[in-house]
């Protein structure tokens, strides 16, 4: 569909929200809606969204639908959230978060927007993009005829745990029936 296209390329919807727990910024979906209006005035489009309780397994999800139609062609996307219960909130209160999460990413699949960690129209980059790499080296394996399986052995026999020799060395589980008495 045409209209679609236009929309997609069109639309920019910026995380404008802060997550003060986790120190993030996001996106909810009545920002990508209050952001897709005017466009879907501008190529006469109509964007409807539908939310329905689904069974899958023994788990209850909240299935939302984006459907876009401009008169002739429709495409629908869709968007689940489990509704389980989260503690302080009511069931009404639990059904309508999932609601928003569902119908969020509903409407990203259906306009093409990503949840990557910067978006393309930002200058600054995030504090995860300015964090340089963590370079971690990889424990040695300790085997029984080392120098360092010696010590080791020596360690726990004087009261050491075997704790401390795992965060030092890669152990198999031969090793340790060997180390511990």
């Amino acid at each position: 569909m045409e209209t679609l296209i236009k929309i997609q390329n069109e639309l920019k919807v910026p995380k404008g929200n802060v997550n003060k727990f986790g120190n993030y910024k996001y996106r909810s979906a009545e920002d990508i809606l209050e952001a897709v209006k005017p466009l879907l005035a501008k190529h006469k489009a109509l964007l409807n969204l539908s939310d329905e309780i689904v069974a899958i397994g023994n788990k209850i999800f909240l299935k939302a639908t984006a459907r876009i139609t401009d008169g002739d062609k429709a495409i629908t996307s869709f968007g689940f959230a489990e509704t389980s219960e989260h503690k302080g909130m009511s069931a009404e209160q639990t059904t309508g978060t999932a609601s928003s999460y569902a119908r969020k990413y509903a409407l990203n699949g259906l306009f093409l927007i990503d949840e990557t960690e910067q978006d393309d129209d930002s200058k600054e980059p995030t504090k995860e993009a300015k964090k340089e790499p963590v370079k971690v080296e990889p424990k040695p394996y300790l085997n029984e005829n080392s120098e360092a399986f010696t010590k080791a052995k020596q360690f726990i026999s004087a009261g050491g745990s075997l704790v401390d020799i795992e965060k030092k060395y890669q152990l198999s589980d031969s090793v340790k029936s060997i180390l511990i008495p």
